[in-house]
């Protein structure tokens, strides 16, 4: 399993108030995807409009995939990116 940084940014005009409403099923499914093992830490840069979201998978398909089972996947456009280590 490899792991990939995943940036998600929200789409143009979307309404944080719709996304506010799925808050706690994103709680929710973050935590399920946490435990099998398939995302990692999230960081989040809302005033940036950005959530940088730790993934694992066997490619970078997989990793994103996984980002895109979250509720809140609906408002962003993702880019991922391979790590190849830590500082």
């Amino acid at each position: 399993m490899s792991e990939f940084m995943v940036v998600s940014t929200f789409k143009p005009g979307t309404v944080m108030a719709e996304v506010m409403t799925v808050v706690e099923a994103e709680k929710a499914a973050v935590k399920a995807l946490q435990a099998e093992g398939r995302l990692g830490q999230i960081f989040l840069a809302v005033p940036h409009g950005k959530v940088f979201i730790e993934a694992f998978g066997d490619d970078a398909q997989s990793a994103e995939a996984n980002v895109n089972a979250l509720p809140m996947a609906t408002w962003w456009d993702l880019e991922v990116y391979p790590l190849s280590g830590r500082a």
